[in-house]
Formats: structure tokens, C-alpha cells, sequence
């Protein structure tokens, strides 16, 4: 497809994947911003995968979708962890395991950095965790100066079971997004045959990637990780 630009006819074939807004957002701005666009497309799109992982779900989705970024050329993924809000013993009486030692947290403030986003959080009666909205709340200073506005993001989310929030947990982190500007990019259903599966249990949606936890025992299945490094893979 063809855009002009400034004059600047720009001419790209783009995916149909969520990284395709990513990089076609991203792409128009530079191009806008700045004189030279041939140096504005040698920049790599900066995404962010930015995670809360409890129990390790999310913390494998969310390490398959930054896989798949980073298969992309031109994207520069990296991941981060949303901070814990939980304090030590209340974390061993829930017998959590360690955070990812290979991951660091992440500080409202440096959402500016990057040119896009993927959320990742498991679900709280229908909602993001709590540690995760504590994250939202405190950017709101990024709300106040507009920082974020304009730049693309996805979800992807785990939940315990069909009525633990699937659909719910998107529609309510959506919101989010909203106040701080951000637009939200749906993987809607260029998953293709993967989106309807019926044979086996499978989390996820148009909204995005997602996995069931069931009671913790359960594991992202090689579907759902598939649909994951899809999200990002184009």
C-alpha cells in the first residue's frame, strides 16, 4: 500500500499481526518528525514487552512474544517486569516463586523510550492485577503531558478457567490505554485456523494472546505459545 507523506510517497508491504501497527504507527511518525526518511527507517522500532507474572504463566507468554518480536527485522524488543507490590512473607504463605532474575522492572517513566508496547497480566476477578493497575496509576503524569499518546499497544493475559475473565480481563485493561492516550491494536482473527480451535482447550482471543492456568498446575500449551509469537511475529 502507498502513503504520502509530506510529499513523500512511502511505499511497504505491511503484516496483518499486531507488530505490523507497531511499525506502521511508529514508521509515520518518524517520517513526519523528521527530514531524512531513509534515516528515519533505519531506526528500529523500540517495543516494549512489559509483564506481572505471579506464578510464571504470563512470565512464558510473555518471553514467546518478545521471541517473536525480535524475529522481526527493524523491532528491537526487549522485556521488562511490572514491579511486585506484595510484601515477602504474604508472597511464601502464597508459595510464589521467584521473580525472573533475567528480567528487570520497569518504571512508569520509561514508557517514553519506546515506540510501542505489549502489556502481559494475569487476570483479578475479570481485571489486570492489581500490581498492574498500581503500574497505570502511577503514569499519571505521562496521562497529564500527553507522553504516550498516539503510540500502539497489545495485551495478552492469563486466566484460571472459561469464567475467569478471557474477554473480561481485555475489555477492562482497554481502559487503561485509553486514559493514557495509548491505542490499543487488537490481534483480531489473523490467527487464522488457530483461532478456532475446538479440539483442545485454548486461551486467547481477537483481543490477544492468552493461556488458562486452571489451578496453577496447568501450562501455556504449544497452541497458545504459537498464538503468542504470533502477536509479534509479523
Amino acid at each position: 500500500m502507498e502513503f504520502i507523506c509530506s510529499s513523500i510517497p512511502i511505499t511497504e508491504t505491511w503484516g496483518s499481526s499486531t507488530l505490523s501497527a507497531f511499525k506502521f504507527i511508529a514508521y509515520l511518525r518518524l517520517v513526519i518528525d523528521m527530514d531524512d526518511p531513509a534515516a528515519a527507517m533505519a531506526n528500529n522500532t523500540k517495543l516494549y514487552v512489559i509483564y506481572y507474572s505471579l506464578y510464571g504463566h504470563v512470565g512464558i507468554m510473555a518471553r514467546e512474544v518478545h521471541r517473536g518480536a525480535n524475529s522481526v527485522q527493524g523491532v528491537e524488543a526487549t522485556l521488562w517486569q511490572i514491579p511486585e507490590t506484595l510484601p515477602e512473607r504474604v508472597l511464601e504463605k502464597m508459595k510464589a516463586p521467584p521473580k525472573a532474575d533475567d528480567v528487570p522492572m520497569i518504571s512508569p517513566e520509561q514508557l517514553v523510550e519506546a515506540d510501542g508496547f505489549l502489556f502481559g497480566f494475569p487476570s483479578r476477578f475479570g481485571m489486570m492485577a492489581a500490581q498492574c493497575q498500581a503500574f497505570f496509576d502511577s503514569s499519571h503524569e505521562l496521562g497529564d503531558s500527553h507522553a504516550l499518546a498516539g503510540k500502539p499497544a497489545g495485551i495478552f493475559w492469563s486466566t484460571g478457567f472459561h469464567g475467569g475473565g478471557q474477554e473480561n480481563t481485555a475489555l477492562t485493561a482497554i481502559t487503561q490505554l485509553a486514559h493514557l492516550g495509548i491505542l490499543f491494536v487488537p490481534l483480531g482473527y489473523t490467527f487464522g485456523n488457530g483461532m478456532f480451535e475446538m479440539n483442545e482447550v485454548k486461551g486467547g482471543s481477537s483481543y490477544g494472546a492468552g493461556t488458562y492456568a486452571g489451578d496453577g498446575s496447568r501450562q501455556p500449551t504449544e497452541l497458545e505459545l504459537q498464538q503468542a509469537f504470533y502477536q509479534d511475529m509479523k
